[in-house]
């Protein structure tokens, strides 16, 4: 690896980690009261993907079953395929290394590793998600140490995170990346809002994610081309 890469991606990183160590406190004050205190731990340290995390929360807080959730968090994770093939051609050595690059793969750091027509740091993208790993397991410890100080979460407005956050991601950064990804959202919103009043917990999130999958490899041509650091911090 080179050094000086890496170097430089930890310190770009480091804004993004404080960003993902704010997220994943709330994550863990949501969290604990459905996982517990050991499991909410666990799933930050192992899985390490806000937004998949975020969603299999919010299906089993809904009260739906571990399936929904788990399909609901593989589908807001699908757009990790394009990217990763993206970066492939930039990697060197064997599957195994190979593999841990492809671990280190963020959105943020992803996009920062860009050098343009295809072209990947991939030691910078180390870098850069150096801090974010160790402020999402911490953010998350904290906010399950703070959460019997902090009390009910609805009382300070915290149960407003889920739609905030998905929502930020949406405005933030997948509107902007063209026509395509605003007519994807729109059908994926239409979708979610039809099912929401009959459908059980889980199935509006999985059909809105399903349906956004449709706008997977456009979107990620054009982010190749435009690449935006908009998104959230840890997936």
């Amino acid at each position: 690896m080179r050094r000086e890469s890496v170097r430089a991606g930890f310190r770009v990183g480091v804004p993004f980690a404080v960003a993902a160590a704010l997220l994943a406190a709330s994550f863990g004050i949501l969290a604990e009261p459905v996982f517990g205190a050991p499991a909410t731990l666990v799933m930050s340290a192992l899985v390490f993907a806000g937004s998949a995390q975020f969603g299999a929360l919010a299906v089993l807080g809904g009260g739906g079953g571990v399936a929904a959730a788990v399909i609901a968090a593989v589908l807001l994770n699908a757009r990790y395929l394009p990217m990763g093939i993206a970066l492939a051609p930039s990697l060197r050595g064997g599957w195994l290394r190979r593999a841990l690059y492809g671990e280190a793969l963020l959105d943020a750091s992803w996009a920062m590793a860009n050098r343009g027509e295809g072209r990947f740091d991939p030691d910078f993208l180390v870098g850069a998600t150096l801090p974010c790993y160790p402020a999402w397991v911490a953010g998350t410890a904290i906010g399950l140490y703070a959460g019997d100080w902090i009390g009910d979460p609805a009382e300070w407005g915290l149960d407003a995170l889920f739609p905030a956050f998905f929502l930020a991601l949406l405005v933030g950064g997948e509107l902007r990346r063209g026509r395509t990804a605003v007519i994807v959202a729109l059908l994926g919103a239409g979708v979610a809002l039809a099912l929401l009043p009959f459908a059980p917990a889980g199935i509006p999130v999985i059909a809105a994610s399903g349906v956004a999958l449709l706008g997977l490899f456009t979107g990620h041509t054009q982010e190749t081309e435009h690449p935006e650091i908009e998104e959230d911090p840890v997936g």
